[in-house]
């Protein structure tokens, strides 16, 4: 038995069903009956106040007169009585519940009913599984509250299932054996019992070797966080789908981050941070569970696949560019295998077309997919067949393949060209021999790319960002910060310079004749910029000069600004030419300050070519997101022009972040844009600095 917290709620001694009932179909008695069906060794009891027995089990009126304290109760209520029903749970001193209802009430009041049963769950320290859900099934621990039997009778597994929609969780546990489950959880609203929670708990238990999500919502980050990590450290896979992908975000944003950054990218960036592999669909989901389950280690290296047609293997390369699937690159002893084997006119290659006229098919394919699995260079094989029940002569494949399979020590998989081309005795057969069988090219391709990013992920060095400026640097900052008043672009550059960040020289001037003595010093030509407190967007409002080369010049245009936009001023020198890029603080509602980094310049809305990352992090990490730019071949030099320090940006970068990890909490944006890449190094150029309205 897992020793967790959780323990009364998912491994309960004892259950109390409330709104039991003899009525068959009723979801009060197939709740009782469900608990029974598992074979549940604890104490069972019935309570409704309108029958004295059901079915010869004694039934209480109340919880309140039941002979015992027991662990757990199943709420079988209507939304009208529910309050009532969990007050009388929380005075009977019971530690766990499942609540099946909405909680939703026509003319309800202020706070409404959910929100009253949270804060007394909370107050209570009440685990309550739902409500708006299906309840659980812990075939791990042999119990199980839902309102319908059945479940308990699909085979044991090892994937745990946390389903924030009851329609969902009931089609995931209800499929036809792709998955075994060890632990399934319709979380619904999570009144005091959230996802995080229950994987917390399913790492807990020996069977668990994956655990897939269908999210809404993530109720708690920091929780979240802390069991996925806890996933990737015991070698489980965390497999989401997380739906509401186009809600936009609520930010009121003066700067382009915000502005470039919605919600759904922000939980693209958390799921990245913590090796958590986002799925788009369930189909997609369910497949990639198939390959993480399958007994075999991933390998290190690239995709082997074979095909019967030239155009299934084309398309399989198109779907593979697109979700960077690597090949492996074959040996010459391999290619030479395949060749010795293929009918005249198919090339001996990686992917393979190995259908010639039909001769000796079986020996043919058997010989070339050993071939490939054996190459030191397959991490893992796909083979494409589209087994379908009027083509059973396919199925001599099966035995040879599992042969081989089990011979290189390395995962393989079947996968149908065309959707529901599966044949399903076949396809429970490969299941027995840990051989996944899925459906659909497009979404086996995707499975593939996730679990090769999974063991890619799983083998970097731990992040290792760069020390910051040190503490008192940080209590300096903090105090500036928290004295509020407004923060100009100097202030943002020289806050950018304490962090290791390269920022351009700025002068700060409130005259012509100052302006002058700075161009001087700086030596010509130089910028001339507004330092008026909120301009966020100094070049729509004519408040940038460039390339001023004398005295006159600068004069004139100090005059110019001066009477537009106020007497404060900036002075800098020109900056070199380079591929313009923005470094941005953006903060989310859930995952709080996030890094983007993306194309800058006066492009930056335009092109809207950006990442999010959660912070802090190193150089390394940093490299990966601007390697996922549109924008970034420019970095590379284009038409003549030099190659930008990449090393040099990413390890700016990577500053960036520990500046944001250090006094996120208190800047409602921090903008530098543009940050200039070129041969030489980086330099940021401009920066917008606004504080959160509620300070600490």
């Amino acid at each position: 038995m897992v020793q967790h917290r959780l323990q009364p709620l998912l491994c309960p001694r004892s259950i109390a069903v409330v709104g039991a009932s003899p009525r068959p179909g009723s979801f009060g008695r197939g709740c009782w009956e469900a608990v029974l069906e598992t074979g549940f060794s604890g104490e069972l009891f019935l309570v409704n106040p309108r029958y004295d027995e059901i079915e010869g089990r004694r039934c209480w009126p109340d919880l309140a007169s039941l002979p015992q304290r027991v662990d757990h109760a199943a709420l079988i209520v209507a939304n009208a009585r529910l309050e009532s029903v969990f007050d009388a749970t929380l005075a009977a001193g019971i530690p766990a519940a499942t609540i099946f209802a909405s909680g939703y009430l026509e003319g309800d009041g202020d706070p409404p009913l959910l929100q009253r049963l949270k804060a007394k769950a909370g107050r209570a320290g009440l685990l309550v599984c739902g409500g708006n859900g299906s309840g659980f099934t812990n075939r791990a621990e042999g119990v199980q509250v839902t309102l319908g039997g059945g479940r308990s009778s699909l085979g044991r597994g090892p994937v745990t299932l946390i389903s924030q929609s009851g329609s969902i969780y009931l089609g995931l546990v209800q499929t036809d054996g792709r998955l075994g489950f060890n632990l399934t959880v319709s979380s619904g609203q999570e009144i005091s019992v959230t996802a995080a929670d229950y994987m917390d708990y399913a790492l807990g238990l020996e069977s668990t070797r994956a655990i897939a999500l269908f999210l809404e919502t993530i109720r708690d980050p920091q929780a979240f966080a802390a069991a996925a990590d806890k996933a990737q450290a015991q070698g489980v896979p965390v497999v989401a789908v997380k739906v509401a992908r186009t809600e936009e975000s609520a930010r009121m944003a003066v700067g382009h981050s915000g502005a470039l950054a919605g919600d759904d990218a922000a939980h693209d960036a958390f799921f990245e941070r913590h090796n958590v592999l986002r799925c788009g669909d369930i189909g997609e989901m369910i497949a990639t569970l198939q390959l993480a389950i399958q007994p075999r280690a991933l390998r290190r290296g690239g995709l082997v696949a074979m095909t019967d047609s030239g155009g299934e293997r084309e398309h399989l390369v198109d779907l593979a560019a697109a979700r960077g699937v690597p090949f492996a690159a074959i040996a010459p002893e391999t290619k030479a295998k395949l060749a010795q084997r293929l009918e005249y006119g198919l090339e001996a290659a990686n992917p393979l077309d190995a259908w010639g006229t039909g001769k000796d098919y079986v020996a043919i394919f058997l010989d070339c997919w050993q071939a490939l699995m054996a190459d030191p260079e397959a991490a893992m094989g796909l083979w494409v067949a589209d087994m379908r029940d009027s083509e059973a002569y396919r199925k001599h494949f099966i035995a040879g393949a599992e042969a081989i399979c089990r011979r290189s020590g390395k995962p393989m998989a079947f996968a149908t060209c065309v959707p529901g081309g599966i044949v399903h005795e076949t396809a429970r057969r490969l299941y027995d021999l840990g051989i996944p069988f899925i459906e659909g090219l497009e979404t086996a391709v995707a499975a593939t790319a996730h679990i090769m990013a999974w063991r890619k992920r799983r083998e970097c060095p731990a992040m290792a960002p760069p020390d910051g400026p040190g503490a008192a640097t940080v209590a300096r900052w903090r105090r500036r910060l928290g004295a509020g008043g407004p923060l100009g672009e100097g202030e943002g550059l020289a806050l950018a310079h304490d962090f290791g960040l390269p920022a351009v020289e700025t002068i700060a001037v409130a005259s012509a004749e100052e302006a002058v003595a700075a161009a001087r010093r700086l030596a010509t030509p130089v910028a001339l910029k507004s330092a008026r407190a909120g301009l966020a967007h100094k070049s729509d409002a004519g408040g940038v000069h460039l390339g001023l080369e004398d005295a006159g010049a600068m004069r004139d245009a100090y005059g110019a600004l001066a009477a537009g936009l106020g007497p404060h001023c900036l002075v800098q020198p020109m900056a070199p030419a380079g591929t313009e890029t923005v470094f941005g603080l953006v903060q989310d509602g859930q995952f709080g300050p996030l890094v983007l980094v993306g194309a800058g310049g006066i492009l930056v809305e335009a092109l809207r070519d950006s990442v999010l990352a959660v912070p802090p992090f190193d150089a390394r990490f940093a490299r990966r997101l601007i390697d996922r730019l549109a924008m970034r071949p420019l970095l590379d030099g284009v038409r003549g022009r030099a190659a930008a320090d990449i090393d040099a940006l990413a390890q700016a970068l990577a500053r960036f972040s520990v500046l944001v990890a250090c006094l996120g909490d208190m800047l409602a944006e921090f903008e530098l844009n543009p940050v200039i890449a070129g041969p030489q190094g980086v330099l940021a150029v401009d920066a917008l600095l606004r504080l959160k309205e509620e300070r600490a």
